[in-house]
């Protein structure tokens, strides 16, 4: 066998090793409970993976999200657990159906108008299909063992009719419900985007002093001002004490005299400026409610297009960008531009999905009304009584307060709840023409809710699509079944783990336990585990302005997957970012030639007529011929391996990597096998049986301890050394070590 023993490993053979993972049929449960690796008593560990967006490739955040669940369903499985890793991607309707459409225009010079949906639709799903085999085949470089016998989509049929249902059940409750509000516009991609989409990004723009008769007023956007004709102070401002609410002022604005109302409204910052402002209400949020609150007009001033509209006069029909310098100087004109801070830095809004600069808007949409009262039904949740009213935002708090939702790590929890106790009704509706289509149908003035089109002639349906976190919001429970009672979602759900990147808690956690909470009664997962983003080796994000993205795919080609994937490990704790170079890459990748060297040597110096390698690690057999020192070594081997699955349980993933790393170089690679030499070239045969011995018993400890984080260099050598071990009651487990009990 030592001859069959290449000199050097060679990544090149992962394919082949997970391929025949993927033959066994093992990454599926219900096989392993077939052939008896796992008994019908087996307790169920079961995870969603989170589905990538089918619009590209995987990038270093994906890769972390894969090693560490692989990890957890490798460990679990070598244990004896029912593991389930369900797979699937993302439709992400914005992000696909915009990096489409701009295709389509660089290469043909056309718009989704041109095409009509139905044709953009085809190109969009056809564009889906080619990127998503990309990411299956990077998910399997990656060593993930995934059961790709449940493998879902988020716009599949089944996802499509989970989400028919769901907001049918939802608007049913009263919870769903269409209203005109300020929503987010993006004018580019020409829909609206949720609050979470937004990304604040600074900039530096000059910011205007303007005089609004008595009062100056400042301002970074003057093409808004057109229809402003109320003026805000608080209320407790001494130095407005003069004005009453509701006075009426004339006086000169950019068009022409206005009448201006005196509004009195806490909202107003005393301290900035002069402590007065002039409000906006149909593009502005805190304007909004200020107009909400006191019934103020709200009138339109720039159009869904970025244009302004005849309120605006002689600027009617410019861009808001070009026409902006032509109103200052009308402003400067007529001694109305009192100054202008060059300096000024603030936050603007932009769509994160790929968009443009978000201009708010008033516009009827569809919304979940996050503070209407609800009855739960069959209630699993803590503190929450069938029958009981609450709202979902009560729901949500309790999820995580009453301790059966555990986030980790825990300062997390107030994150998410700050962002609970400030949740707007989240908006729901996108006019996009990919994407889950709204189940609702007009005639007239009738409204018709369900989840098949209505019986009878002239209804149309609503064409507006549903927001990807919608979908999304289903998937621990859609992709096992329902709505429908099933083995999967009787056995598997609630999920015991959600594993995800810190930076969407508010994207996806949330919206999960809110969407599980109202529909199932019940949470969707027992824990959250949140990892941080990967930076560059100086801390940086990784992006394309810089230069300094690194590819998962690159990495695993050059340096092996578990030199990538230990990586990503060691050193990131919970909730903390990783710092990551191509030479830390490359420094595991000789761990992993450190581990088939030390094989490679162990098998060589096998003495003849010795215990066979099937069973590794050996029996108990031979162990008389060890000293008291080395019965030590394996007492010492065994207690480290208790130790690292206790630190994989407790989620502290980069301890269990971090000891076993150190312990197979430093401990077993540069004392014992050191140590062993003299023994293995002794003339002994007793003492070249024992030294062999003990050395091929700590290699299996070591093997399956390391497993679960370096799958192919250690499944790699385990079939090098074993054909065959026999498990319990008898059953002969497969020649994998992936199946291998971890005890």
């Amino acid at each position: 066998m030592s001859q069959e023993f290449e000199p050097r490993y060679d990544p090149a053979r992962e394919d082949e090793i997970y391929a025949q993972w993927e033959k066994s049929g093992y990454f599926n449960p219900d096989k392993c409970l077939a052939d008896g690796l796992i008994t019908p008593a087996a307790e169920p560990f079961s995870m969603v993976l989170p589905p990538p967006n089918v619009t590209g490739t995987l990038h270093m955040g994906h890769a972390v999200m894969l090693a560490i669940q692989d990890i957890l369903a490798r460990y679990y499985r070598m244990r004896g657990r029912r593991v389930l890793w369900l797979p699937g991607t993302d439709h992400s309707p914005i992000a696909t159906q915009a990096k489409v459409e701009s295709i389509i225009y660089q290469k043909e010079g056309k718009t989704r108008y041109d095409l009509g949906r139905e044709a953009l639709i085809k190109r969009v799903e056809e564009f889906a299909k080619e990127s998503h085999d990309i990411i299956v085949n990077q998910i399997k470089k990656m060593g993930s063992s995934v059961d790709w016998g449940r493998e879902a989509y988020t716009f599949d049929e089944k996802r499509n009719l989970a989400v028919r249902t769901a907001f049918k059940r939802m608007y049913d409750k009263g919870l769903i419900y269409r209203g005109l509000r300020i929503i987010n516009w993006d004018p580019k991609l020409q829909t609206t985007i949720s609050d979470d989409e937004i990304e604040w990004v600074e900039e530096k723009s000059p910011f205007y002093y303007l005089q609004y008769g008595p009062f100056a007023i400042g301002t970074s956007r003057p093409e808004t001002k057109f229809g402003d004709k109320y003026v805000v102070v608080h209320p407790a401002d001494k130095r407005y004490a003069n004005y009453a609410a509701g006075q009426k002022l004339e006086l000169e604005w950019i068009n022409g005299p206005v009448t201006a109302t005196v509004i009195k409204d806490e909202a107003v910052d005393m301290e900035f400026g002069s402590g007065v402002m002039t409000i906006t209400p149909w593009h502005d949020a805190a304007d909004f409610e200020i107009a909400s609150r006191h019934d103020l007009e709200k009138e339109q001033i720039i159009d869904f297009n970025g244009k302004l509209l005849p309120v605006a006069g002689e600027f009617a029909g410019m861009h808001i960008q070009k026409a902006r310098p032509l109103i200052l100087k009308k402003l400067q004109e007529k001694g109305l531009l009192v100054k202008v801070d060059e300096k000024y830095i603030h936050n603007v809004a932009v769509n994160s999905r790929g968009g443009g600069m978000v201009e708010p808007q008033i516009k009827e949409q569809w919304f979940v009304g996050v503070n209407r009262k609800f009855k739960v039904q069959k209630s699993n949740l803590k503190n929450i009584k069938d029958e009981q009213e609450i709202t979902l935002k009560e729901l949500m708090r309790k999820a995580v307060e009453s301790g059966q939702i555990n986030i980790v790590p825990q300062r997390f929890e107030k994150i998410y709840y700050y962002w609970i106790d400030n949740l707007r009704d989240w908006c729901i509706s996108r006019q996009l023409w990919y994407g889950h289509q709204i189940p609702v149908w007009y005639r007239e003035k009738e409204i018709y809710c369900d989840v098949e089109p209505p019986a009878g002639e002239g209804w149309v349906q609503d064409p507006d699509t549903l927001d990807t976190w919608f979908s999304s919001g289903t998937w621990t429970f859609s992709t096992m079944g329902w709505p429908g009672d099933t083995d999967d979602l009787r056995l598997y759900h609630p999920t015991n783990l959600l594993e995800t990147g810190y930076d969407i808690i508010f994207f996806w956690v949330a919206r999960m336990i809110l969407m599980t909470g109202c529909l199932l009664g019940d949470i969707p997962f027992h824990q959250v585990y949140l990892h941080g983003l990967v930076r560059d080796e100086k801390g940086r994000k990784m992006s394309k302005s810089l230069d300094n993205i690194i590819d998962p795919l690159a990495m695993t080609q050059k340096y092996g997957a578990d030199s990538a994937r230990l990586s990503l490990v060691i050193g990131a704790a919970p909730g903390n970012d990783v710092k990551l170079s191509e030479d830390r890459v490359r420094g595991y990748r000789n761990f992993s030639t450190k581990i088939w060297n030390i094989s490679r040597f162990i098998l060589m110096n096998k003495p003849e007529n010795t215990v066979p390698e099937a069973g590794l690690p050996a029996d108990q057999a031979g162990t008389e011929q060890m000293s008291a020192e080395e019965m030590g070594y394996l007492r010492e081997v065994r207690e480290l391996k208790q130790e690292v699955a206790a630190h994989i349980e407790n989620m502290e993933l980069h301890l269990a990597a971090e000891k076993a790393y150190h312990y197979v170089w430093h401990t077993f690679a540069d004392k014992i096998i050191e140590e062993a030499k003299p023994r293995l070239k002794s003339g002994d045969a007793a003492e070249q049986a024992a030294a062999y011995l003990l050395l091929r018993t700590i290699l299996g400890e070591c093997l399956k301890m390391l497993h679960p984080f370096m799958p192919f260099v250690t499944e790699a050598v385990y079939q090098k050394i074993t054909a065959a071990e026999t498990g319990p009651e008898g059953v002969a487990r497969p020649n994998l070590l992936m199946v291998q009990s971890w005890d």
